[in-house]
């Protein structure tokens, strides 16, 4: 049997060692990562059931791909092999495979650990484009400065003239009124970096933005102190599954939650009801408040940002584990 977390010489060339993992390390991870993500998947699902919406709490379901059921699943990455009878069954799982004979003889492991890992090969036969797009985005926003001074105009954007474009939550109230709403677009600066959210502007509103962002210029555009760009690395972590460690993939998810609440606090809508006090942006002191809780997201996701780029790097041809080639 293997030793408990022990990490096997995988190569020369810098290659990134194989790690081993014996049941009764990674089976509570993977309790434990369940647990966790069933707090935010489980009162989702109930309201899904009973078709209720919710402003906030519903967007990382809706918005992004990701399902559920996904999210629950654990993952340990690449360059990680589980053993023991557990982890049989992920030799059928989609990018997963059983080791090689020879990949087992060089960890010293018996015929009866059961043992698998990440397909890296296949995984990037796959989805080279994808880590490939992940990576010139996470770095390009990473080495830009952060802009801090657009006060969540975006959410005010796309609700700019809703007397002829109706609201676009039709079931909440804008909390200055249709007029309210439209003056505080058109008495300040709009200058949304973000091709997410600009897409989403009313369609007046659109020519008011200094900038026009599209999906091509999107990876010179993004930067730091966007809320949308530091929500999205939950985008980039879950599409890099399961090559990624789940608990980094809901370190992101826990980040784009907590920011998706201040985006809402920010915007025109009225959430009190809701229990979520606005960020009255269009006082001076509300817009110091949103510049504070802007600068400190950006900080933590700018550790975030680096940390999938660690693994990006060591997804690379040249990074993958030595063993059984």
């Amino acid at each position: 049997m293997v030793e408990d977390g022990c990490s096997r010489p995988s190569g020369d060339n810098g290659e990134v060692p194989l790690t081993v993992l014996a049941p009764e390390e990674w089976e509570p991870r993977a309790l434990a990562h369940a647990e966790r993500a069933r707090a935010y998947t489980e009162p989702y699902l109930r309201r899904r059931a009973q078709q209720r919406k919710h402003p906030v709490e519903d967007f990382l379901f809706t918005y992004y791909t990701q399902k559920p059921a996904q999210l629950l699943r654990w993952h340990p990455g690449a360059h990680t092999v589980l053993t023991g009878p557990a982890a049989v069954e992920r030799a059928g799982w989609k990018f997963y495979r059983p080791i090689t004979g020879r990949e087992r003889q060089q960890l010293n492991l018996n015929d009866d650990d059961g043992a698998v890992t990440v397909d890296l090969a296949a995984f990037l036969a796959a989805r080279r484009e994808a880590v490939d797009f992940a990576r010139i985005i996470l770095s390009g926003t990473a080495a830009r400065p952060a802009q801090l001074g657009c006060f969540g105009l975006h959410e005010w954007a796309m609700a700019y003239k809703s007397e002829d474009n109706a609201i676009r939550h039709e079931y909440l109230n804008l909390r200055l009124g249709s007029s309210g709403t439209d003056e505080v677009v058109e008495a300040n600066r709009i200058r949304c970096t973000h091709f997410d959210a600009f897409r989403f502007y009313a369609p007046q509103a659109v020519p008011l933005n200094e900038l026009q962002p599209t999906r091509t210029t999107q990876r010179t555009l993004e930067q730091p102190g966007c809320l949308h760009a530091n929500m999205d690395l939950y985008k980039w972590a879950y599409k890099l599954v399961p090559a990624l460690p789940s608990e980094l993939v809901m370190d992101c998810f826990e980040l784009a939650w907590r920011i998706r609440i201040m985006d809402m606090k920010a915007s025109p809508y009225d959430l009190a009801e809701w229990g979520y006090p606005p960020i009255a942006i269009e006082t001076p002191a509300g817009r110091a408040d949103y510049v504070r809780a802007q600068r400190e997201f950006s900080a933590e996701s700018q550790l975030k940002r680096a940390q999938l780029s660690k693994y990006i790097n060591q997804l690379q041809p040249g990074n993958q584990p030595g063993v059984g080639r």
